[in-house]
């Protein structure tokens, strides 16, 4: 299985994803619309579709063995910002890749969940088992994804990864997400600014996360999979956004004040990921690995504050198009 598609191959994740693949000999192709910007260098194995998913052909899935489908409105602020976007890129447009890998015999379909599907849970340890009950139109537009995929299940091996929130260093960076924006803070401002601060947040590397695509895309191909080996959890350091604050201050050994503000965010996000341990796969990395390596890349002059890093300053702008 070597001939790869990623959607969203020029995001956060993507890029990086699409960089590991090629080092590994894989053959990758991108869709991408590269809204925030294009840092994939060429590459003789390296195929770039500069396309809105939405906009997809038959033609664009020609010789491809897998499909991992990254692209999407990420985040809850972004998401509501246009709602019928989001549901447009999020729900109509995986129903259209899907449909049309089964119609170019795709052997393997990865997608890129969230583990904020569940929603605020009681639960100490929330399982794949558990119920969802998504809070925001990112959340919704998630599970409704997975709804779909779902019913494709005998026609594709098909994986569904609900991925902590993420955090390192990308060349396509995003500074809105808890690890990498209190790191950011701490590096260049000498401030780590919590808003609440009581909020959980399950957390993953961009190394683990990475790791996973890689461990996925290795496996024996099945349709027709049940549950437990389509669904899988992924993260594993569910942290308070206090706690993270006081990691980031402790391995950066900074003498950053922690800045605590009132905040009206009520989301609480947790994951128990047995499940996937049991499949075989460990993660190797803590966000602490990340944010020193966030701290290395501010030492080169190479994180700096850019409006893309703020995925939801872009989507105003093309909105206001």
């Amino acid at each position: 299985m070597k001939n790869i598609l990623i959607t969203g191959g020029g995001g956060y994740i993507g890029t990086n994803l699409t960089n590991e693949l090629l080092s590994c000999n894989y053959k990758v192709t991108v869709i991408d619309t590269f809204w925030f910007g294009n840092y994939l260098k060429k590459e003789k194995n390296l195929k770039v579709i500069k396309k809105d998913i939405r906009k997809l052909s038959d033609k664009d899935l020609s010789n491809v063995d897998c499909i991992i489908h990254l692209a999407s409105i990420a985040n809850d602020p972004a998401a509501e910002l246009d709602p019928k976007l989001t549901w447009d890129v999020n729900v109509l447009a995986t129903y259209k890749l899907i449909d049309i890998a089964i119609k170019k015999k795709v052997k393997k379909f990865i997608f890129a969940s969230s583990g904020s599907v569940y929603g605020i849970k009681k639960e100490k340890k929330v399982t794949e088992e558990l119920s969802l009950e998504p809070l925001s139109e990112y959340n919704k537009s998630k599970m409704i994804g997975e709804r779909i995929l779902l019913s494709f299940n005998n026609y594709i091996d098909l994986t569904i990864l609900r991925p902590a929130t993420v955090c390192g260093y990308s060349s396509s960076m995003r500074l809105d997400v808890a690890v990498n924006a209190l790191s950011f803070s701490a590096l260049n401002e000498k401030k780590i600014k919590v808003f609440g601060g009581r909020q959980i947040r399950p957390n993953l590397t961009m190394k683990d996360m990475i790791n996973a695509y890689k461990f996925f895309l290795k496996k024996k191909f099945l349709k027709g999979k049940k549950l437990e080996e389509v669904i899988f959890n992924l993260g594993f350091e569910n942290l308070s956004i206090i706690e993270i604050a006081k990691r980031v201050k402790n391995t950066l050994n900074s003498d950053a004040d922690i800045i605590v503000k009132s905040s009206n965010d009520p989301r609480s996000y947790k994951q128990h990921s047995s499940r996937i341990l049991k499949a075989g796969f460990s993660p190797r990395y803590k966000i602490e690995d990340s944010i020193i390596e966030l701290k290395k890349q501010f030492s080169k002059n190479k994180l700096k504050k850019k409006k893309s890093c703020f995925r939801i300053n872009t989507l105003k702008i093309i909105k206001a198009k």
